[in-house]
């Protein structure tokens, strides 16, 4: 337990790179080829993992199971968690902080020592769109963020569980120890819930002035229809999100996901996109609709049905195929 225990006392000290949300393992020895840079065919096959690509569990605990693997860090990119299934996205880093792509898995547990379960699969999920939907620094094919691992793993009961998240780069196997906290509940709307019906900013209600209500580099073309005056009417994709502001590395690219699935449903849904932070200045705190929503990361997406009732949401990063999915839960 002291080891598992000492590597993420010292994980600690590498939030910041990844947002303050995110807890990092310390830094091992993996190296990812090309500063990060992965190739189509490994993505590829980075989104169809195997269980039999993982260390079987056979009565051995967390502890025993990391100690055989030379150490990553791992970069959360979720953080709310309740008793139940659970949405688990992270990226896998090298010693130089660049991304790590391969097939991916997590295990988890109550003590370092106690029951292990897993392994959860994490597919990557692409966060590259196509040319027209790009924004200024978005993720791009053959840049250092490409993907974002996602796990659906179930958690049993609240409190602290020890994760290990397992990666394959190159016929070798690396850990990533982190931790997450289970709350008993939360107050933000959840599946088959209404969803509140704010107000959102629309490029009426800021006087034409689009930049007050979108940091996005161009702005995003999802800003005619407010919340409010949609929901109960029709399916709405609701995303929370700040392109220049975002806290962590791997959420930007969501918006220019949104635009492309707009593409494919926008005749079918509603999409709207609102700014997270008040003149768009951190200090300022949230706007209102997120503060009714009761968030307090982002971004999120919420998809809600035609009744009102919210039909999925995803919190942190997420790629192309959650997103899509979110969509057509709504539908």
């Amino acid at each position: 337990m002291r080891q598992f225990t000492a590597t993420l006392m010292a994980a600690a000290l590498l939030l910041a790179a990844c947002g303050g949300n995110d807890r990092d393992s310390a830094a091992g020895g993996a190296q990812s080829t090309k500063a990060g840079v992965p190739s189509a065919a490994v993505l590829e096959r980075a989104g169809s993992p195997k269980r039999s690509d993982f260390p079987a569990v056979k009565g051995r605990s967390l502890e025993q199971i990391s100690s055989k693997l030379p150490a990553v860090q791992a970069g959360l990119a979720t953080s709310v968690f309740t008793p139940g299934e659970n949405r688990l996205a992270f990226g896998m880093l090298d010693r130089e902080r660049s991304f790590l792509y391969g097939t991916s898995a997590v295990y988890l547990a109550r003590t370092p020592n106690g029951r292990v379960r897993g392994p959860f699969l994490a597919p990557a999920d692409p966060l590259v769109v196509e040319p027209p939907f790009r924004s200024r620094g978005a993720a791009e094919p053959g840049g250092d963020i490409a993907a974002i691992y996602d796990a659906r793993v179930k958690l049993p009961s609240p409190g602290r569980w020890y994760v290990l998240a397992v990666i394959n780069v190159d016929g070798r196997q690396f850990g990533a120890p982190s931790q997450i906290q289970v709350n008993a509940r939360e107050n933000i709307p959840d599946v088959g819930e209404p969803a509140p019906r704010v107000k959102t900013d629309t490029l009426a209600s800021a006087g034409g002035d689009i930049e007050a209500i979108d940091t996005r580099v161009p702005p995003s073309d999802m800003h005619e229809e407010s919340f409010d005056e949609v929901a109960g009417k029709k399916p709405v994709a609701l995303l929370f999100a700040t392109p220049r502001l975002c806290q962590t590395r791997v959420c930007g690219p969501v918006v220019d996901i949104a635009e492309q699935l707009r593409r494919s449903y926008g005749d079918r849904m509603a999409f709207i996109h609102q700014e997270v932070y008040n003149d768009n200045v951190v200090e300022k705190g949230l706007r209102p609709p997120l503060q009714t929503f009761h968030l307090r990361t982002e971004p999120w997406l919420f998809t809600i049905d035609r009744d009102g009732r919210v039909a999925a949401r995803l919190e942190g990063s997420f790629g192309t195929k959650a997103f899509e999915e979110a969509v057509k839960a709504a539908l």
